[in-house]
């Protein structure tokens, strides 16, 4: 899993609430396991007319956010149905980090196995968020995880709560798998002893 250390991008702004996993990633495109792909169905539902030609007016098909490495998004985003699509469909088209006053929780946990930060911020600091993202390319966010910040495209600077583990993960960029070979050398001093209690 890639660290995630400090991010600076183009905000794209997604003002709506309730955004379910459904609206993320259609059930149509659970089909695969594949973690990669999946970019181009991200809130296909949105982006997509019904010939399959971009809708203009999607925030994402907008040239100033088509490259977009942070979403800034309405409350309660990533509700529904618990599809880890959903976390690998924003990764894939190069989201790795949401900013939301509020998210589900299974989202939530998932975002951090898959490299993504889901940053919690007040009303207050997501309006203020909106307008720079509103802003363009004229305006861009830079994400410190280690010193918990959002620095502003004018100097101001939010500062934003996480579990220490999960900062720890993401810095390091340790999903489960990463997690266990951390501790593989404990595993094969113990697997050691057993060997030596066995023949003893």
């Amino acid at each position: 899993m890639q660290p995630f250390t400090t991010l600076t991008s183009t905000p794209a702004p997604l003002k709506v609430i309730n955004v379910d996993t459904d609206m993320i990633i259609p059930k149509q495109y659970l089909k695969t396991i594949k973690r990669t792909g999946l970019g181009t169905a991200l809130f296909s539902e949105m982006r997509y007319k019904e010939d399959g030609s971009e809708n203009p007016d999607f925030v994402l098909n907008q040239p100033a956010y088509r490259k977009s490495e942070i979403l800034v998004a309405g409350d309660n985003f990533g509700c529904g149905s618990s599809r880890e699509h959903a976390p690998w469909a924003l990764l894939d088209f190069g989201i790795r980090c949401v900013i939301s006053t509020s998210f589900a929780d299974i989202f939530y946990n998932n975002c951090f196995k898959n490299g993504i930060l889901p940053i919690k911020v007040s009303q207050e600091d997501l309006d203020n968020l909106f307008d720079d993202a509103d802003r363009g390319s004229n305006a861009t966010l830079t994400i410190d995880l280690e010193s918990q910040t959002i620095k502003g495209p004018d100097g101001g600077t939010v500062t934003f709560e996480i579990d220490p583990f999960r900062k720890h993960c993401l810095l390091n960029g340790l999903d489960d798998i990463g997690l266990t070979m951390e501790k593989a050398p404990k595993i094969e001093a113990y697997e050691e002893k057993l060997k030596t209690r066995a023949w003893a």
